[in-house]
């Protein structure tokens, strides 16, 4: 592969304003896998945000690419896998399977969709030093007439029409506006942009948490449920941004909710094919070494949390810890008090995004 920017590239980030700024340019903020994908002829590479290859997870992006994209080009992108009632995050995690014949199999059921939102090269030109809007009008003549897997991003320069998308597109499951700077210059591993992002509150139940990988008597994360209508208390995501001194007060603090599994409404071990002794060490089956052992609490503290978006009946995202809520009964901590974004198609974000591929 020879290419003016060559793998492996850190893309350029973004930082967390409240508010769409003016003067920018916008678009919808997708919630998939951030990708650069590199192409020289034959030679197709899809680099992830950490620069780790993800191309073995996605064979059909690299025929894809083949077919849709320029013969040499690299382009900044998102790969999300769309569906007929918006973006399934779910589906896209489990893509990342050490089997070949699992993402085979998933690759035919659940094809995958790359979102192009910038240009870094095209045939032996560099353009990450060129401003952005040049950039965005390159990518969009180099991609024009491409589909059905490549599609390039909306973008807008009126604020106006960005406030809408984030009201709106949040329904198709996407996750707020992206601004960027008209002038701005492609900046690897820079955090050069502007993200604006959906926040939301909930109470949720502390029903467990996992020990910290230091070893240390000391909290990894918090488990929080939600109580669903059949009065079930479901898994609805973790917390898992504290001090390590605050980790090992919560360790603490936590010790006189301890319960066992018999007595717990998450009494998962049962179904783990092992000797009990062992139950609590199971592990990953996408990383064997991350442990999805817990210990179970009796599920009495109440906290309320941030989060963004909604997965299915979980937080898409890690959550992040607001306040404890001693004021709180448990049980009141259900899938009712959270906010509902309304239905919205993602074919009329990007037309023929989420139709069956071809």
């Amino acid at each position: 592969m020879r290419l003016p920017v060559m793998p492996p590239v850190s893309p350029m980030l973004s930082k967390s304003v409240p508010a769409i700024p003016g003067g920018a340019s916008y678009e919808p903020k997708w919630d998939g896998f951030r990708s650069i994908l590199f192409r020289d002829g034959a030679e197709v590479e899809l680099g992830s945000r950490n620069e780790r290859p993800l191309t073995r997870y996605f064979p059909e992006l690299v025929d894809a690419a083949l077919a849709e994209l320029p013969p040499r080009c690299v382009i900044d992108g998102e790969i999300v896998i769309a569906t007929g009632s918006g973006l399934d995050f779910e589906a896209l995690q489990l893509r990342l399977h050490p089997a070949a014949s699992r993402v085979a199999k998933l690759a035919a059921e659940t094809p995958a969709s790359f979102i192009a939102f910038d240009l870094l090269a095209l045939d032996d030109l560099d353009y990450t030093s060129r401003p952005h809007l040049e950039r965005r009008a390159a990518l969009v003549e180099a991609l024009d007439g491409c589909g059905p897997t490549f599609h390039v991003t909306p973008a807008t320069t009126d604020p106006g029409t960005a406030q809408r998308w984030f009201s709106e597109f949040e329904g198709a499951g996407l996750d707020g506006v992206i601004a960027k700077p008209l002038d701005g210059t492609y900046q690897p591993d820079k955090r050069t942009m502007f993200k604006i992002k959906h926040a939301r509150t909930a109470d949720c139940v502390v029903a467990g948490y996992r020990l910290h990988k230091s070893g240390d008597e000391a909290v990894g994360s918090l488990m929080l449920g939600l109580y669903a209508d059949d009065g079930s208390l479901a898994s609805v995501g973790v917390i898992g941004a504290f001090t390590m001194a605050r980790r090992r007060e919560l360790f603490t603090e936590l010790q006189s909710l301890v319960t066992t599994f018999d007595n717990h409404p998450w009494n998962w071990a049962a179904h783990i094919p092992v000797e009990p002794s062992l139950r609590r060490t199971a592990n990953s089956r996408w990383n064997p070494d991350k442990s999805l052992s817990f210990v179970p609490l009796r599920p009495e503290r109440v906290v309320e949390v941030r989060y963004d978006h909604m997965e299915g009946r979980r937080f898409r995202h890690t959550a992040q810890f607001h306040r404890w809520r001693p004021d709180r009964e448990p049980h009141s901590c259900t899938y009712a008090q959270l906010e509902r974004p309304a239905t919205f198609e993602l074919a009329e974000i990007i037309p023929g995004l989420g139709a069956p591929h071809g």
